[in-house]
């Protein structure tokens, strides 16, 4: 029979990997969150999911990246080179 101390090492150790299951299961959902608040790309925690078993972190970086692209080519004017630069990309390159 196990001793009240081990019980509730037992019980504390539980608990941990619960925390620590539910933190690695909500991963994409917290970065589909993320998304959708930041650029108010949506994409679904699945698709996240499987971008991941099949690239990895830099297969999720490069979807997020090509995502973040293709939303601003769509909602921004074309730039030319007659476009004047906005100010805080003047002031960026000045330094």
């Amino acid at each position: 029979m196990l001793e009240p101390l081990e019980l509730m090492l037992a019980g504390i150790a539980g608990v941990l990997l619960l925390i620590l299951i539910v933190s690695f299961r909500s991963r994409a959902r917290i970065f589909c969150q993320y998304l959708r608040y930041m650029t108010g790309i949506q994409l679904t925690p699945g698709d996240v999911n499987k971008v991941f078993h099949l690239g990895g972190k830099a297969g999720v970086r490069d979807l997020f990246l090509d995502l973040l692209i293709r939303e601003d080519l769509e909602n921004s004017p074309p730039i030319t080179p007659d476009t004047p630069p906005s100010k805080l990309a003047a002031e960026l390159i000045n330094k």
